[in-house]
């Protein structure tokens, strides 16, 4: 099962609705582990070391940061980008079954927007 780390730019909304209906999914803000304002590149580094997965909205600057780690061949794991015209269920549904049904090891260094 993959765990997440919710960006500060993630709807609070979507990481309730998720722990709501699956307590199992492994959740983490960044903000309550200290990283309130840090800079992508050292999220995605937290993120890679504990192999979880970055949820964020920000399709402007995280994927950039994503996709130089890629290229400075350091370790990277997924990136899902939630649109902001997203609805919450819609999205929490998604992120539910992308977690249940992927690994870490299947997406690492890849950035995905959704839907899929």
């Amino acid at each position: 099962m993959l765990c997440y780390l919710a960006d500060e730019d993630l709807d609070n909304h979507i990481l309730k609705a998720s722990r709501r209906r699956d307590s199992q999914v492994d959740w983490v803000r960044v903000q309550d582990i200290g990283l309130s304002g840090c800079d992508d590149e050292l999220i995605l580094q937290l993120a890679s070391e504990h192999q979880r997965v970055v949820v964020t909205r920000d399709s402007s600057t995280m994927p950039d940061a994503a996709y130089r780690r890629v290229e400075s061949a350091e370790s990277m794991p997924r990136v899902i980008v939630v649109p902001h015209r997203m609805a919450i269920v819609q999205a929490t549904d998604k992120l539910l079954f992308l977690a249940k049904e992927s690994t870490v090891d299947e997406w690492m260094g890849q950035v995905i927007y959704l839907p899929l």
